[in-house]
């Protein structure tokens, strides 16, 4: 039988498609979390506040006097940008890239003050660190890691009780299914790969547990790897930002004393 050569390449991108479609992914057992409670400390809240009201007005002098001068620290410095010698709020304005995209990083501070739940930092007494993650069974959720052949940033959690799934990335798209307090795979995110943080502004595509794929709205999902806010409280000067905590996995994060933790 002879092809014409329209038929061939026709074949070629068929079977080329094909080599590069994603797997569907299989179903999992889910692993259930509980969220945190808001920090109860009236300081800490007052406090965040004016750190929300300082990226509102976006006066640098306002910034450096709510940044804890001795000892801020950023830490998943995977660049290695930090430098103890520059004032600890140069160092932030690196950390979160304060003034980059028309002072995107104003926006990324604003977002993790706006975190009502702290935690304490364990590798840093004195330190609790925002927004706090939540408690789950660490033995599932390193099963589940093992069977999925997966790492944690493969994986998110919903900010609310309930999260609408839809079928495509459309808020009034039909409706997939609904996502309750559990883990859920993460496929990815739809749009340009240009954006610095895209969990923020795009719909993120994820696997439910029995297997259907769908999509939820931006900035409803969260990650066990997500950056963070840290604060101090100052026996003086009260509460002030200590440091942050850059988005990613480093070995230690989840070592099995600290996962003991989530149980």
């Amino acid at each position: 039988m002879r092809l014409t050569l329209a038929t061939a390449f026709a074949l070629l991108a068929t079977v080329a498609v094909a080599q590069i479609a994603p797997r569907a992914p299989k179903p999992y057992a889910p692993v259930a979390i509980t969220q945190p409670a808001p920090s109860a400390d009236p300081g800490l809240v007052a406090f965040r506040a004016t750190v929300i009201a300082a990226t509102k007005s976006r006066v640098y002098a306002e910034l450096e006097a709510l940044v804890q001068v001795q000892g801020f620290f950023w830490d998943r410095d995977f660049d290695r940008a930090h430098d103890p010698r520059r004032p600890a709020t140069d160092n932030l304005a690196a950390a979160i890239s304060l003034e980059r995209r028309d002072g995107a990083g104003w926006n990324t501070l604003a977002m993790l003050a706006a975190e009502a739940a702290v935690e304490p930092l364990e590798s840093r007494p004195g330190i609790v660190c925002a927004p706090a993650r939540p408690t789950y069974d660490s033995v599932e959720l390193s099963n589940l890691l093992d069977k999925t052949y997966t790492g944690h940033a493969d994986w998110a959690y919903p900010r609310a009780d309930e999260t609408m799934v839809r079928i495509a990335p459309e808020a009034g798209a039909p409706a997939a299914g609904r996502l309750g307090l559990q883990f859920v795979r993460l496929l990815g995110f739809e749009g340009a790969n240009d954006e610095l943080k895209p969990e923020r502004n795009r719909w993120a595509r994820v696997a439910l547990s029995d297997g259907r794929t769908g999509f939820t709205a931006p900035g409803s999902l969260m990650s066990l790897t997500g950056e963070r806010l840290c604060y101090i409280k100052d026996l003086v000067l009260g509460w002030r930002i200590a440091g942050y905590i850059a988005a990613g996995h480093q070995d230690g994060d989840f070592a099995a004393g600290t996962a003991g933790k989530y149980r």
